[in-house]
């Protein structure tokens, strides 16, 4: 009866994983770029139950010898021990495209991820909703800069900039020459462009052992491999003006959600009932001295 006990307490230990990872998928259902998260568990070793009472191992003897033997107790079935958390891990799938007009706003189509330079380093993300920072920079709306294929943070000026599929960044030279002339750009002036900078782009060979860090970047780890520089047919599509949306379906979450409150509630009882047993079993014993 124990076991059982044990058993179940496993079950709803991994439920409770499986619940966190659920409501923070709904928590971040309008995050730019977010990523849904998804719990897997992994069951103990399984026991085999054979019935009591039968005798044991049946030898067969040859001259005296015995030369093989059988297990005469049938085998009922298995018991399960339990089941525990394996890991977290994340789903890279496209997220929906939505338009904003926004000109700082940036989304990718395909595989890859935005660089921003924090104080802790070099992180990465699918969040595309940039700002223009007090410096001129090009930022994150937490204020970290926005890499740039040589390194450095990328300055743009506002209403003078535009970012094409290959993520190259261009601004009017006129406007260049004359900082103080805030214009709107009509289509014909932007015959006078020059490129100022490329947004960079990166990947790692394993995505799914990326670290998250907070404020939906991420860090690389010694199992996913170092970023690497995304160049040529490699880079996906950068579109300005869309921002990359999160890739949940909030009804499916919902609908999980309530499985697992249900498979909560089932190990639950499950214990109730050993709690039950056991106390009905101690008052027999009780009775019967």
């Amino acid at each position: 009866m124990v076991r059982g006990v044990f058993t179940a307490a496993s079950g709803m230990a991994a439920q409770q994983h499986r619940l966190n990872a659920l409501t923070n998928n709904l928590a971040n259902a309008d995050t730019v770029g977010y990523k849904r998260d998804v719990s897997v568990q992994k069951a103990f070793p399984e026991l085999l139950l054979r019935r009591m009472g039968d005798e044991g191992v049946i030898q067969f003897p040859y001259r005296g010898e015995p030369i093989g033997s059988i297990d005469k107790a049938p085998v009922v079935g298995r018991l399960g021990t339990g089941v525990e958390q394996n890991e977290v891990f994340t789903i890279f799938e496209q997220g929906a495209v939505h338009p904003t007009e926004n000109p700082f706003d940036l989304a990718l189509e395909g595989n890859g991820f935005f660089v921003v330079d924090t104080p802790y380093g070099e992180r990465y993300t699918r969040n595309g909703s940039f700002t223009l920072g007090p410096e001129g920079l090009l930022v994150t709306q937490q204020g970290y800069p926005v890499l740039g294929d040589d390194g450095f943070p990328i300055e743009v000026k506002a209403n003078n900039f535009y970012v094409d599929q290959q993520g190259r960044v261009f601004a009017n030279e006129r406007y260049l020459q004359d900082p103080d002339r805030l214009v709107q750009m009509r289509e014909n002036e932007w015959d006078e462009t020059i490129q100022i900078g490329q947004v960079r782009l990166v990947n790692v060979d394993e995505t799914r052992y990326l670290r998250k860090q907070g404020e939906n970047l991420w860090n690389v780890t010694r199992e996913s491999g170092d970023a690497v520089d995304l160049v040529g047919t490699e880079r996906p599509q950068v579109l300005q003006g869309f921002v990359e949306k999160a890739n949940i379906n909030v009804v499916v979450e919902m609908t999980n959600m309530i499985e697992v409150n249900r498979a909560y509630e089932a190990n639950q009882k499950v214990i109730q009932s050993h709690d039950q047993s056991t106390a009905r079993l101690i008052a027999e014993v009780l009775r019967a001295q």
